[in-house]
């Protein structure tokens, strides 16, 4: 029997579905151990999976009805790239980013993230 792999895209949309029900341990699932967050020029942010663990801990907590989604999303290897959307609340503010996943052995090792100016 063959065993299917999953695409750089759909583990990048299996986060962004965890992200949305808001569970913490599903979404670090989908993260390597050693995973960094970056700012575009490269800056690390987040330095492994504890403070990703924090961080999403305290977002879900202050908005609990936090949701984010891919506007556009278009992947080369292993890297896939994502216009999201993230919404506070229902109707309320929308703050909008490039999503920049690397993705190695089936995890997101990298993440680098902008937001417009």
């Amino acid at each position: 029997m063959r065993v299917r792999t999953i695409s750089p895209s759909e583990i990048v949309q299996a986060q962004l579905d965890a992200y949305n029900a808001r569970d913490v341990e599903l979404l670090l699932s989908f993260y390597a151990d050693d995973c960094a967050f970056m700012d575009l020029a490269g800056n690390v942010t987040l330095g492994d999976r504890a403070a990703v663990r924090a961080l999403f801990g305290k977002t879900f907590a202050q908005h609990p009805q936090n949701r984010a989604w891919s506007a556009n999303r278009f992947s080369v290897g292993n890297i896939v790239v994502d216009h999201e959307i993230i919404e506070r609340e229902p109707g309320g503010e929308r703050i909008e980013s490039a999503a920049i996943y690397v993705v190695k052995d089936g995890k997101i090792a990298r993440l680098l993230m902008g937001r417009p100016d």
